[in-house]
């Protein structure tokens, strides 16, 4: 029997709600399996599952068995889903056929709208250019009926004019007869205007016609220059009377009818008369009591003789003073006048003009080139000490007048007019003041070395001796320090004066060459004393040179004088290395000077640092020149000391002892040993005093000349062997001292003077051997052989022969 088909029996179970919103597969396919599958259901909602059917006899029981009722559902499910599908197509269809026929109806009523727009722009457009050209007609009118009231405004003025003309040209003279207008006080600013309106008139046609008269003009001009007149007298009255009222008020404090006049006498000059009328009656410009105050501040008490430092403080009081009286005149300015920058500038300019250089012709006079003022007296460098702090404050007090206002005025260019007379000679009065007071001091110098001899009682000076010799009287860098402090006084004063970098150059430079003249002047002066010194103690020492034939009495004396001279000339050695010393920091304090001042202010400008380098390096050399030539003398004392010393001291005997036999003196000869002593003594101050190339050069050629002496010092004498030992042991000795002065070249002198000294030891047949080692020394040492005191015994003559031959 057939089994029925489950799916049949189903009802719809799909719509399209179904698709609408969140649409989930898996909600939709538990929907159709939930009544078929209970038992996958979840435990709380699953009912309790049927039993099974008992099964078939014979026959297996099923895996599945739902599965045809499964089966029968997803084929209905299908079959609605395609029924489904369909209904959507036909919908899908009659909905395009509706949007087209909905496009292009659209499409219709928007061609239709852009016609309609099109047209409506057209009608804007005639609109437009129709109200455009109604705007234009209508202003046209306007300006036709504003020119037509401005003409017959214009009309009547001039009707108003021509018949106040009439009045002033009536009789000359004669202003009694004149309107209402020209006499009553409430319309004085309407009766200005016309009276300045009518004078400009007649002044322009008088002179019109007066460049080109025409026939018939005559009379007109005759007329014209009556009312020129009468306007002229009546114009001088009415300003007089304004005048007169804007005092009145002026006096009253009353601001508002000063402003009211000073506007209406604007229209007269431009108010010139009334800005210098106010700027005149000022109590500061015609009150002497205020004048004479002025120069109490400044001056006090003390009057012409006021110090730059009182001054100073007096300017600074009377120039607040002034800057605050410009103020309160500038609030009273700026409500009255119109043009206040006007006035302002007339006040401040008659301010600089007026009260500050009547003062600045009190403390300011200048001194007399020709003839210089002492300077207990003031001297130039009070007057200009003064002039540098009238400078500096009268600037502070320009700008501090600028802050307030002064309109148009070049406040700066006025100042400086003001001190242009004292500018123009600045720099001959900077040079006669500095040298002024390098004269004051070498002066006074020159004063207390002389107290210093006369309290010392000093006597006993050759003829023409230099009267200041100690070190301190010589040079003195604390004097120099001074010279530089002066100049920096001065370079500061012309930087204060001046801006302008190349005037400020011209100006340093001038002012610096007085320090290199001032610092050669004195250190080379300096160097001379002490060179004469030299020269002195000189002369002493060749004054007592004695010949050899004299009493032992004569002899006594005259050791005495030398030792007097020798002592002379160590004590003028030391004063003139101390003065060379001073004179090495007096130069590098000057250097220094120029680093960090002069070189800043001459660099900004082409060609002065050079030039300016050029001058000091001429200067030092002057003082190096005489450096060097008091160095030398300093050389030629030592020397000669050191020669009295070895004619003196060194004996025969030293190298040449009677009782050569015995054992041999290893100690220095006293000769020796008083000229290491002495020289030790004697150059403690050179070490101390000369420096770098100076101390090298002077000690080398020292060296050199010691050297020398003693060459020719030891070629008096005989050497034995053991004189020779003692002759070595005396070049050890100096060698030991000079190699102190750092000298190769001469301790290398003094090295070959020790192997030369062998000459004298080694026996006559090894001299050979003297040669072979050193072939140097051959010159000096040939020499030496001849003072051998067995030169002509061990017949050493004929082997010096066959030495030179071979």
């Amino acid at each position: 029997m057939p089994t029925a088909d489950p799916a049949a029996a189903l009802p719809l179970t799909l719509d399209l709600e179904d698709f609408k919103g969140d649409f989930s597969f898996d909600a939709l396919f538990g929907g159709l399996v939930d009544e078929l599958l209970p038992e996958y259901r979840g435990e709380d909602d699953a009912a309790p599952a049927p039993p099974p059917p008992p099964p078939v006899l014979g026959a297996a029981p099923p895996v599945f068995p739902a599965v045809d009722e499964l089966l029968g559902l997803f084929k209905h499910s299908c079959k609605e889903l395609v029924d489904l599908r369909k209904q959507i197509d036909k919908r899908l269809q009659n909905l395009k056929k509706e949007v087209a026929m909905q496009d292009a109806k659209h499409r219709k009523t928007l061609g239709e709208l852009e016609k309609g727009v099109d047209g409506l722009f057209d009608s804007f457009a005639r609109l437009d250019s129709r109200i455009s050209s109604v705007g234009q007609t209508a202003a046209k009118i306007g300006d036709h009926l504003q020119s037509a009231e401005s003409q017959r405004e214009t009309a009547s003025q001039t009707i108003d004019l021509i018949k106040y003309l009439m009045e002033f040209n009536s009789t000359p003279g004669d202003l009694m007869e004149l309107s209402p207008l020209f006499s009553d006080d409430s319309r004085v600013a309407e009766a200005a205007s016309i009276a300045q309106k009518l004078r400009s008139f007649a002044e322009e046609d008088v002179g019109r016609h007066g460049v080109t008269p025409a026939v018939g003009s005559a009379n007109a001009s005759r007329g014209l220059e009556v009312a020129v007149a009468n306007l002229q007298d009546y114009c001088n009255e009415l300003e007089n009377r304004l005048l007169a009222r804007f005092d009145a008020a002026s006096q009253r404090r009353e601001l508002s009818t000063m402003a009211e006049c000073a506007k209406i006498l604007s229209q007269f000059n431009r108010g010139t008369s009334a800005m210098q009328h106010y700027v005149a009656t000022r109590p500061m410009f015609i009150d002497v009591e205020i004048m004479n105050t002025d120069i109490q501040v400044v001056l006090g008490d003390e009057g012409p003789q006021a110090d730059s430092n009182y001054i100073a403080d007096g300017l600074s009081t009377l120039y607040k003073e002034i800057a605050d009286t410009v103020r309160k005149e500038a609030t009273t300015i700026t409500a009255v006048f119109p043009s206040p920058n006007e006035v302002m500038a007339i006040l401040v300019q008659r301010v600089l003009e007026q009260r500050v250089t009547t003062i600045l012709d009190r403390i300011l006079i200048k001194p007399s080139l020709a003839s210089l003022p002492p300077l207990e007296e003031g001297s130039l460098l009070q007057y200009l000490r003064i002039l540098a702090v009238a400078y500096d404050k009268t600037k502070e007090l320009a700008k501090d007048l600028q802050s307030i206002g002064c309109g148009d005025l070049d406040i700066e260019g006025l100042t400086e007019s003001i001190y242009v007379a004292h500018k123009d000679e600045y720099t001959e009065f900077e040079q006669a003041s500095l040298r002024q007071l390098y004269q004051s001091k070498m002066a006074e110098l020159r004063a207390e070395a002389k107290q210093q001899i006369e309290s010392t009682g000093s006597i006993g000076r050759a003829k023409g001796a230099s009267l200041t010799t100690s070190p301190q009287q010589l040079i003195s860098v604390t004097v120099v320090t001074e010279f530089v402090r002066w100049n920096e006084e001065a370079i500061a004063r012309c930087t204060l004066l001046f801006s302008q970098p190349t005037t400020v150059a011209a100006n340093v430079r001038s002012i610096f060459a007085c320090l290199l003249d001032q610092v050669s002047q004195y250190l080379t002066e300096g160097l001379d004393r002490a060179r004469d010194g030299l020269n002195d103690a000189a002369a002493q020492r060749d004054r007592y040179v004695i010949g050899s034939s004299v009493s032992r009495r004569v002899a006594l004396a005259a050791a005495t004088a030398a030792e007097a001279a020798a002592s002379a000339g160590e004590s003028s050695f030391r004063s003139f290395m101390i003065a060379v010393q001073r004179c090495a920091s007096s130069v590098a304090i000057l250097q220094q000077y120029f680093s960090n001042t002069i070189s800043r202010l001459l660099l900004p400008v082409d060609g002065a640092h050079p030039s300016a380098c050029e001058d000091m390096g001429s200067a030092v050399s002057v003082v190096e020149a005489a450096a060097h030539k008091g160095l030398l003398l300093c050389i030629d004392t030592v020397m000669s000391e050191v020669e009295r010393l070895l004619s003196s001291e060194q004996k025969a005997t030293d190298y040449r002892s009677p009782d050569d036999g015995a054992a041999p003196d290893h100690r220095p000869t006293n000769a020796c040993i008083r000229i290491v002593a002495y020289l030790s003594r004697v150059l403690e101050v050179a070490f101390n005093s000369l420096e770098g190339l100076n101390k090298q050069s002077f000690l080398t050629e020292l060296g050199n000349r010691l050297h020398k002496g003693l060459l020719t010092h030891w070629q008096k004498f005989t050497f034995s062997p053991s004189g020779g030992l003692r002759l070595k042991r005396d070049i050890t000795e100096y060698g030991d001292f000079v190699r102190s002065f750092n000298a190769p070249s001469i301790d290398e002198k003094f090295e070959q003077l020790g192997i030369v000294a062998n000459v004298f030891i080694v026996a006559p047949e090894s001299l050979a051997s003297l040669f072979e080692g050193t072939p140097s020394i051959r010159k000096d040492a040939l020499r030496f052989i001849q003072l051998r005191d067995d030169y002509k015994t061990a017949k050493i003559a004929s082997m010096l022969n066959n030495i030179t031959a071979e």
